[in-house]
């Protein structure tokens, strides 16, 4: 838990480079494409720092502890996949702030409704798949246009996971402000997304052993019975108090 807060403490401290760099450079250049260039250096930063971060929560899925060293190791594998996220992320941007309105203020309310409509459900799903980029990456091989074939490809097996995960850690998130973002936080989204990779990656395992098998009946109590042996039990005074099993 102290090492997830410390890396959400610097994701934060990340978050000030898109912040306020604009803003710097705006009080000293009135370029407007210099502001705008140096707020995506920014947003890239915060990609890479999650990217990383996700690969060293892994370690903690895999019943695993970290070091911080092990984030600083990170980095090199990850600042591919945090370009990319960087770019997702910007581009979704550029669709609700300037595409969405494009389409609805055109002449034609009708086709553009309907172009509107169509740009926003395809975001939807992207932003569905796209949430397992990063656990992809850690698990599944580095390589990036692979990884989001197969982001694609969990989501649209896997929908009913997909929607529960993003709403499950906006809750989270906005549980996080309580604690000053520090817990779970950003990293805490991760580890939850990368552990429910993990687990679910195991359906596939066993449909690989098992070629006949009902993609629609999967043992999960005979795939868990490890997973539930090395997790126990744990009440929330447990979790209050360790100390005191």
């Amino acid at each position: 838990m102290f090492r997830i807060v410390l890396l959400n403490l610097g994701f934060f401290i990340c978050t000030a480079i898109p912040i306020f760099l604009p803003r710097l450079v705006k009080s000293m250049s009135s370029s407007m494409s210099m502001e705008i260039v140096s707020s995506v250096i920014g947003i890239f930063i915060c990609s890479i720092y999650l990217a990383a971060a996700s690969l060293t929560v892994k370690t903690i899925s895999d019943y695993g502890t970290i070091t911080i060293s092990d984030f600083f190791r990170n980095v090199k594998a990850a600042w591919p996949a945090g370009l990319v996220m960087g770019s997702f992320l910007f581009l979704v941007f550029l669709i609700i702030t300037y595409v969405i309105p494009f389409y609805i203020a055109m002449d034609s309310f009708v086709t553009g409704l309907i172009l509107a409509a169509i740009v926003f459900w395809t975001t939807i799903f992207a932003i569905l798949s796209f949430q397992f980029y990063f656990a992809v990456i850690g698990r599944l091989g580095p390589n990036l246009l692979k990884a989001f074939k197969k982001c694609m490809l969990i989501s649209m097996d896997n929908t009913g996971l997909a929607i529960f995960l993003i709403f499950n850690n906006i809750c989270a998130l906005a549980v996080s402000i309580v604690f000053a973002m520090m817990f779970p936080g950003p990293v805490g989204a991760l580890l939850y997304i990368d552990q429910a990779l993990r687990l679910r990656l195991k359906k596939y395992d066993y449909l690989e052993e098992n070629p006949g098998a009902n993609r629609r009946k999967i043992p999960w109590d005979a795939l868990l019975i490890e997973e539930r042996e090395r997790t126990g039990t744990r009440t929330f005074k447990n979790f209050i108090f360790p100390w005191k099993d």
